[in-house]
């Protein structure tokens, strides 16, 4: 293959990718407390209505909202005290005509109130005689005011929470709220994690003169694990295409996808562009991105298993991991998946020295992040090539710069990914 590769910007390339391939079938049942950050297998749809009855909102005087009609500090509104409802029990008074009933936060409301006084803008007027005790209404209160009503929160046969949703606290609370204790979730999927090159060790051994430790199988496997897939590791593979291609058979067999970082050198990306094209049908689909770092990437399908030639640097293989490997693992793990795929944490800072940069690539520079004096967030670029780790490992983001742009001048707001 030759040097000079079609390149395409990673959102369309991610999208030809992700056509070709579909989210894993297997799925499993776990306990709620488990479920955090899992993917729904399928739609929940409550059984219950939530609230199951109307209650207070905050502590006050359940009343019919039309006789608080017009009250003010200036001229208030004066209702006889009825009864009083904690929480936790069925009222056992009513509000009639003129009435009020003192209640507490979460209580039930008692029949004929159709609104909640706050504490707040009442004042209690005692009385010694029983049932004679008065409250005097300083504001006037709306139907359904501080009032949660009955099906306000979820209706029962209603999908209560999506398939395709990775559970937040919020969900899991939601479930919980209506009495699931279990869920089916997708499985992990199963990402087979492949390095090559005949200079690379792994990172347990003392490498010798002219070899390097393998930095992007751990990168790569904690890309997978913070995107809810399992890092399969599948070793080292030498520069040879007979060993290469054995490897990653064997990987292909025990995998949902395999994700391997090649050499840089263009004789080494052409051996695996090449090897991965025979593994299987459609084959390569994607032979370099408008990226930087990160441009000698291959995208693959082989039978139904995506298969991503990251590149041998360790910057560039780590930033692509972000970008594409990232949101694959997502979509294999039956998330749905929006836009372009890139789905990361993000916030804008103010540049602080000017970056360069070429139309036509999406360009990921490391960045330190601070706080000047008024509490601006600053960022200021930390360059380094993209065969060192540590450029990386020194900086607390990525500024981002969008593939129409040539570059991006001091003091401009910027877009930070934070990984």
């Amino acid at each position: 293959m030759s040097e000079l590769f079609t390149v395409l910007p990673p959102g369309e390339a991610f999208a030809v990718l992700g056509r070709a391939c579909s989210p894993i079938e297997r799925s499993e049942t776990v306990a709620l407390e488990a479920a955090f950050g899992r993917v729904l297998a399928a739609d929940v749809v409550a059984r219950e209505t939530l609230p199951a009855f109307a209650r207070a909102m905050m502590d006050g005087y359940a009343v019919r909202a039309a006789d608080t009609h017009g009250a003010s500090e200036q001229s208030p509104a004066y209702l006889r005290v009825a009864g009083d409802v904690p929480t936790g029990v069925v009222p056992e008074c009513a509000v009639g005509a003129r009435e009020a009933v003192r209640i507490h936060t979460g209580a039930m409301l008692p029949p004929g109130a159709d609104a909640v006084v706050m504490v707040e803008d009442t004042n209690l007027h005692p009385s010694t005689s029983p049932g004679q005790a008065e409250v005097e209404v300083l504001a006037a209160a709306a139907c359904g005011e501080n009032v949660l009503t009955v099906g306000e929160d979820v209706r029962s046969g209603a999908v209560a929470v999506p398939a395709g949703r990775r559970l937040r606290a919020a969900d899991v609370g939601g479930l919980a709220a209506l009495g699931i204790t279990r869920v089916g979730v997708v499985a992990r999927p199963r990402i087979a994690i492949l390095s090559t090159g005949d200079e690379v060790v792994p990172a347990s051994a003392v490498p010798g003169p002219a070899q390097v430790r393998d930095v992007n199988a751990g990168t790569v496997a904690a890309v997978v694990s913070q995107a809810g897939g399992v890092p399969v590791p599948r070793g080292i593979a030498p520069d040879d295409a007979a060993a290469l291609e054995r490897a990653l058979r064997e990987a292909l067999a025990d995998a949902d996808a395999v994700v391997l970082s090649a050499g840089s050198s263009v004789s080494v990306r052409d051996l695996t562009a090449d090897v991965v094209a025979r593994l299987g049908a459609p084959g390569v689909l994607v032979h370099g991105l408008a990226i930087k770092p990160g441009k000698p990437t291959v995208l693959a399908v082989c039978d139904g298993t995506p298969v991503v030639g990251l590149p041998g640097n360790p910057a560039s293989a780590l930033v692509v991991a972000w970008r594409i490997v990232a949101p694959l693992v997502r979509l294999l793990g039956g998330e749905r998946i929006e836009g372009d795929g890139f789905d990361a944490r993000e916030t804008s800072a103010v540049l602080d020295v000017p970056v360069q940069s070429r139309p036509g690539r999406e360009d990921f520079v490391a960045c330190a992040l601070a706080r000047d004096g008024e509490g601006v967030l600053h960022a200021t670029p930390v360059f380094g090539s993209s065969s060192l780790i540590f450029t990386l490992v020194r900086a607390d983001a990525l500024i981002a710069v969008p593939l129409d742009r040539s570059g991006l001048a001091a003091g401009e707001r910027v877009r930070v990914i934070l990984p």
